[in-house]
């Protein structure tokens, strides 16, 4: 194998399958990054098993050429050390040969590194998808998708299931839910699909927040395959295979309450703002914060900590109606779920002090945040 290459996209495809390179894995192989030379352009791929990223650069691009290709082949190198030396390189393009067995040879301007390589033989086959049934997304859909969802999933083993995001796919429509049984955060959008099928699959979380770090803003809409156990998001030049969660998600519709006994219309950012101050010195490690309603028109927060001090704030909101309110909440799931919300105002709909409420932006209905309140009183 033989071929020479620009650095910055070298680095770049390189900085992308990195994501998926495990660093400590049962499996060896799996620590290093596959390079096929092949009559197209370059591929690169990194995989821990959960998650596979396969990365493209061909021959050339919009005129300018990327690779040169003299002999196809493959190789696999140590991805940390790979990483770091194509980084540094000193000229801008790079040439990297395979000479007697799998000794690899990095060339660039007077820099000259010599690699041991490993097998590619050795390296396990990316699973192969039937690509029928394509579901497309626009990026920065999936990325908002993602964002204002996958914070509230569960990071405890104990139920493995809720360490996923669950999307549902049904008439045209994804809906994202997670949630980690203390609060849950929701999000619709319509999706264009070539089949009339339904799905319903948990993506670990780990897998979306990767893929959201690789996918720019800029590139053309995303493919979407989803088979038994896996699911491949397809971009330009960009492949992205993540293993689903095994097991049923649960049943959340039952957990969001239809009817409300108090509604708060507020700003969305000075709301934001009280809650961050407050949580300076929010109590206990679940960093609690008390909120109240105050006539007319107010909204106290307020959060106590015996032995460091107090902090109490009023708000104006735009409009409180029902019946007054004392309920304690989880400072960090609040600002979680106010940052994941778009919109200027928004509507908090509470049931009382010791059931889950409700947040939504005013004017969106796609998207829905709730969060169970934490016993104080």
């Amino acid at each position: 194998m033989k071929f020479i290459i620009q650095r910055d996209r070298l680095v770049q495809s390189v900085q992308d399958v990195m994501k998926a390179v495990a660093s400590r894995t049962t499996i060896p192989i799996l620590t290093g990054i596959k390079i096929s030379a092949t009559n197209e352009g370059v591929i690169l791929t990194g995989s821990d098993s959960d998650i596979s990223i396969e990365s493209f650069i061909p021959l050339e691009e919009e005129g300018d050429e990327l690779v040169e290709i003299k002999r196809t082949g493959s190789i696999v190198l140590q991805a940390r050390f790979f990483n770091e030396i194509v980084k540094k390189l000193p000229m801008d393009s790079v040439e990297i040969s395979v000479e007697n067995g799998f000794q690899t040879i990095i060339k660039s301007g007077k820099a000259e590194f010599n690699l041991n390589g490993l097998d590619p033989e050795e390296y396990p086959h990316l699973p192969q998808i039937e690509e029928e049934n394509i579901i497309k997304l626009p990026t920065d859909l999936l990325k908002a998708l993602i964002r204002q969802t996958v914070f509230a999933v569960s990071t405890s083993e104990t139920r493995p299931i809720l360490t996923g995001v669950n999307w549902k796919i049904e008439n045209g429509e994804l809906t994202c839910t997670a949630t980690d049984s203390h609060r849950l955060a929701m999000r619709k959008a319509k999706v264009k699909t070539d089949s009339q099928g339904s799905y319903n699959v948990v993506i670990p979380g780990k897998s979306l927040n990767e893929l959201s770090k690789i996918l720019d803003e800029t590139q053309d809409p995303v493919d979407i395959v989803i088979t038994e156990n896996q699911i491949l998001f397809k971009a330009k030049h960009l492949l992205f295979f993540s293993r689903l969660l095994e097991g049923n998600y649960p049943d959340t519709s039952r957990l969001i309450p239809n009817e409300s006994k108090t509604d708060v219309i507020i700003n969305t950012k000075e709301f934001l703002q009280a809650i961050v101050r407050a949580s300076l010195l929010g109590e206990g490690k679940n960093n609690v914060v008390k909120l109240s309603t105050i006539e007319p028109n107010f909204v106290e927060i307020s959060s106590n900590t015996p032995e460091i001090g107090k902090v109490v704030e009023e708000v104006q909101a735009e409009s409180i109606e029902g019946e007054e309110l004392k309920i304690s909440f989880n400072a960090k799931f609040m600002m979680d779920a106010l940052r994941a919300l778009e919109g200027t105002d928004i509507q908090i709909s509470f049931t009382g002090a010791m059931r889950p409420f409700l947040i939504k932006s005013q004017n969106d209905d796609s998207m829905l945040q709730l969060i169970l309140p934490v016993r104080t009183y």
